[in-house]
């Protein structure tokens, strides 16, 4: 007798699943012409929608710019005129110590320091003055109010300053008046 106590195990691959049927196409009607011109009447508003906020949104800005843009110019010299402020103070006291001092000497000191300080503040904001004495002429920033005959002067050089110029910022505000030395005077003949 044979021993057929053991098991006869069989490997079998599992059943292939049954295939499911792909769902039929669903063939969706084409849109009608009305609808095609609804949906395009809605993408035109929407269009529309978009540029009439852009122009205005634009408007905004334009008139903010506008706005801000004046509102920079009014108060642009405010730094400035804290600066000055103390100036005008000093100007005040000296002129009122002035009415009581019977030396002038010590009113023109006092004035002068206040000068001084003028010049300062205002040089902190950029302003510097053009004072070409002896300098070569220069007609971007002097003025050649006249000529004279110098012999101690080189010709064409700046033999008196009348009035300073001056500039901001390297731009020029207001040109030097000076007179001008024509070299020596020419001999006369006798």
């Amino acid at each position: 007798m044979t021993d057929n106590s053991q098991t006869e195990t069989h490997l079998t691959a599992p059943p292939a699943p049954a295939e499911v049927p792909a769902p039929a196409a669903v063939t969706a009607p084409s849109p009608s012409l009305e609808e095609q011109l609804a949906a395009a009447k809605k993408e035109a508003a929407a269009s529309y929608d978009r540029y009439a906020r852009a122009v205005a949104d634009l408007e905004n800005y334009r008139k903010r710019t506008l706005r801000e843009k004046d509102e920079l110019r009014q108060f642009a010299a405010t730094g400035v005129m804290e600066d000055v402020i103390p100036i005008l103070d000093n100007l005040g006291l000296g002129l009122a110590a002035a009415r009581t001092q019977s030396e002038v000497n010590s009113v023109v000191d006092g004035v002068g320091l206040v000068l001084e300080q003028f010049k300062t503040t205002l040089a902190r904001h950029g302003l510097k003055e053009v004072n070409p004495a002896g300098q070569k002429f220069d007609p971007n920033f002097h003025e050649c109010i006249s000529h004279q005959a110098n012999p101690d002067t080189a010709e064409e050089h700046v033999m008196k300053v009348v009035r300073p110029g001056y500039t901001l910022n390297g731009r020029l505000l207001r040109p030097a008046s000076v007179i001008v030395s024509s070299g020596p005077a020419p001999e006369t003949k006798a």
